[in-house]
């Protein structure tokens, strides 16, 4: 193999991993956030409330036309967001890094 070609196969391989390397580190970040501070799924809105205190904010509900689609309401935490159908607990997630943080940035607005 000539010089000129494993060049080329270097340079290739090192920018197929780059972005690799920068979703390892979000993830990263997230797996990093502890498990067990963080609601549990199931849990009622009221024991969220008792042990995490109120939220920041408590968006409006979404959805809830129909039996099909119950309403979501979401609270948003300092580093976190709870999401509820009715009144339990079906997800919590960690929240995007802030432009302050240090690590991944938050990805930027889209005009619309």
């Amino acid at each position: 193999m000539s010089l000129r070609n494993v060049l080329i196969a270097t340079l290739f391989f090192a920018g197929a991993s780059a972005p690799a390397f920068a979703d390892r580190l979000l993830i990263e970040r997230v797996q990093a956030a502890d498990a067990a501070s963080l609601p549990a799924r199931g849990q009622t809105m009221a024991q969220v409330e008792a042990k995490f205190g109120a939220p920041k904010e408590k968006l409006a509900p979404r959805g809830g036309q129909s039996a099909a689609w119950p309403a979501i309401h979401r609270w948003v935490y300092q580093d976190f967001t709870v999401y509820f159908e009715q009144s339990r607990v079906i997800d919590a997630v960690v929240n995007r890094a802030a432009s302050t943080e240090t690590g991944p940035a938050p990805a930027p607005a889209r005009a619309q």
